[in-house]
């Protein structure tokens, strides 16, 4: 990603991510394990563009930041 080089995304299911609870339960219609997140599992960063629209509402609602606010915001948590 251009605007982030510094993070390694990679595409996960959202059981295999193991998002928050918070996330989690906001998303419990869907199959978890059928479902799509592109992020930075270390730094808690995803990217809209490529993970589900419900999930991508979810973790906005938690701790997790969309790539574009994470830059935003001044890179938290950036080694």
């Amino acid at each position: 990603m251009e605007i982030a080089p510094e993070l390694q995304f990679k595409h996960y299911t959202v059981a295999e991510a193991r998002l928050p609870a918070d996330a989690l339960m906001q998303v419990s219609e869907i199959a978890l394990s059928e479902v799509a997140i592109c992020c930075d599992l270390e730094r808690h960063v995803f990217y809209a563009g490529h993970t589900d629209g419900q999930v991508a509402e979810a973790l906005r609602a938690s701790h997790w930041f969309e790539v574009r606010d994470w830059v935003g915001a001044g890179r938290p948590g950036a080694l």
